[in-house]
C-alpha cells in the first residue's frame, strides 16, 4: 500500500511537468510581419535564426539586429458537464533576439545570434478544478548560434549554426491530501544541436529556401524536487529530493519560396514541418527511493505542419508594409491533453511596417493575433475533461542597422 500511494503521488505530479505547443518562432520582426515566414527571405542577420544559408546575401558588409516580443495570452476551461468555469492570469512573456553578422569577403559570411526559441508560461488559479495537474508552469530556452555562410556565384547559399541551447523550467501544483499540499519541480541543463541551410536564387524574381534546425535534448540530471505534505507522509516521501529528466525540444524543417510580382510587392509562401513526436513519453528517476518513485508518462505528441503565406507591400523606398496568415495544428494529442500548456488549433494572422528614417537603420513592428479554436479534451490518468479556448496577443518591436 506504501509503495502504491507514492507511486501514484509522482504519476499524478510528472504528468504535467512539461508542456506541449512551446515553441516560439518571434525572432525577427520582419519575419513576424510576414507571417514569420523566413526561409526564402534575405533579412540580413536574423537569418541566423531562419535560413543560415540566405546570411550571404546580405545588400551591404555588416547587420545588426535587436528585437523583442510582448506575449499577453489568456486560457479558459469549461469542465466537461458542468457550469464551472476557470482562466489564466499568464504573466507577460517577453521573448527576445540579438544578431550580428558581417561579410570576411564575397564568398563567406559569419555571425552569431542569442535567441529564445522556446518557452511557456501559465498560471491558473491556485483553487482552481484543475490544480491537481498545474497551478502554474514556467519554461525556458536560450539559444547561442556562431553562424557561417558561402556564397557560390550570387546563386547558392549555404549555411551552417552551431548552437548551444540552455533550458530552465519550473512547474507548482497541488496534491490531493489535507491542507496546502503541494508539489515544486525546478530545474534546468543545457546541450547542443546545429541549424543549417540552403537559399537558392532561382531567378530575378524568384528565391527558394530550405532549413533544418535539430533536435536538442536539454537533459536534467540534478533537477529539485520539493513537496509539502502531510507530517504522517514525510517517512514514506522525501519532502527534499533530487531526479534526471530529459527535455525535448524537437527538430525541424522548413521550406518556403518567395516570388516578386511586381516591383512592390513580394508573395511568401512557407511549410515548416516539426518533429514533436519526440514526446513520446515523459520519464522521471528521483535520486532517493530509488525505482520505488521513477516513473514513466505517455505524451504521444504527432508532428505537425504549418502553412504559411505571406505578402512584403513596398509603400515607398523608406516604408515597408507587410502581412500574413497561417494555421498551426496541436502536436498534443487530445485524451492526454493537460492544461500547463493550452495547446489548440490555432488561426494566426501577422501585420509588419518597417519605417527607415535615416539610411542603414530600419525600425520594425510587427503585431501577431492567435486565436486557439475551441476544443473538447480530457486527460485521461486524471478523467478531467472539459472545453478549452484561448486568445493571444504579441506585439513586437525591431531595431536594425546596417552598413
Amino acid at each position: 500500500m506504501r509503495k502504491f500511494t507514492i507511486l501514484m503521488l509522482i504519476i499524478v505530479f510528472s504528468t504535467s511537468v512539461f508542456a506541449g505547443g512551446y515553441q516560439v518562432r518571434l525572432q525577427g520582426n520582419k519575419q513576424t510581419g510576414i507571417g514569420l515566414i523566413g526561409t526564402p527571405l534575405v533579412y540580413g542577420s536574423s537569418s541566423i535564426f531562419y535560413n543560415p544559408g540566405s546570411l550571404s546575401f546580405m545588400e551591404k558588409n555588416w547587420h545588426f539586429e535587436v528585437g523583442a516580443n510582448a506575449i499577453f495570452a489568456t486560457a479558459a476551461f469549461q469542465k466537461a458537464n458542468s457550469d464551472y468555469q476557470a482562466e489564466t492570469s499568464n504573466p507577460i512573456g517577453t521573448p527576445f533576439n540579438v544578431y550580428a553578422a558581417g561579410k570576411i569577403n564575397k564568398l563567406i559570411t559569419i555571425g552569431v545570434g542569442v535567441y529564445t526559441p522556446y518557452g511557456s508560461s501559465a498560471a491558473w488559479d491556485s483553487d482552481w478544478a484543475g490544480r491537481l495537474l498545474v497551478r502554474d508552469i514556467s519554461l525556458q530556452a536560450f539559444f547561442i548560434q556562431p553562424t557561417i555562410s558561402f556564397n557560390i556565384k550570387d546563386v547558392v547559399g549555404i549555411g551552417a549554426g552551431f548552437i548551444y541551447a540552455v533550458g530552465t523550467f519550473e512547474l507548482n501544483k497541488s496534491l490531493n491530501y489535507s491542507g496546502d499540499a503541494s508539489a515544486s519541480l525546478s530545474g534546468g541543463s543545457s546541450d547542443i544541436g546545429f541549424n543549417i541551410g540552403l537559399f537558392i536564387k532561382a531567378g530575378d524574381r524568384v528565391t527558394v529556401g530550405l532549413d533544418y534546425r535539430s533536435e536538442i535534448i536539454i537533459k536534467v540530471t540534478d533537477g529539485d524536487a520539493k513537496f509539502n505534505i502531510p507530517s504522517s507522509l514525510e517517512s514514506l516521501i522525501p519532502t527534499d529530493n533530487k531526479f534526471e529528466s530529459d527535455l525535448p525540444l524537437p527538430s525541424n524543417f522548413d521550406l518556403g519560396i518567395s516570388v516578386r510580382v511586381s516591383d512592390k510587392v513580394m508573395l511568401a509562401f512557407e511549410m515548416n514541418w516539426i518533429n514533436w513526436s519526440v514526446y513520446d513519453t515523459l520519464s522521471f528517476k528521483f535520486k532517493e527511493a530509488g525505482d520505488l518513485l521513477d516513473s514513466k508518462n505517455p505524451r504521444r505528441y504527432r508532428d505537425s505542419f504549418i502553412p504559411r503565406i505571406g505578402i512584403e507591400w513596398a509603400i515607398s523606398k523608406k516604408v515597408i508594409f507587410r502581412g500574413g496568415v497561417y494555421y498551426d495544428q496541436t502536436p498534443s494529442n487530445e485524451d492526454y491533453f493537460s492544461p500547463e500548456t493550452v495547446s489548440l488549433n490555432t488561426l494566426a494572422y501577422t501585420l509588419g511596417l518597417s519605417i527607415e528614417p535615416v539610411e542603414g537603420l530600419s525600425i520594425d513592428l510587427s503585431f501577431l493575433n492567435l486565436f486557439g479554436l475551441q476544443e473538447s479534451r480530457t486527460y485521461l490518468p486524471d478523467n478531467f475533461s472539459g472545453t478549452y479556448e484561448s486568445i493571444t496577443y504579441i506585439p513586437g518591436l525591431g531595431i536594425s542597422y546596417t552598413f
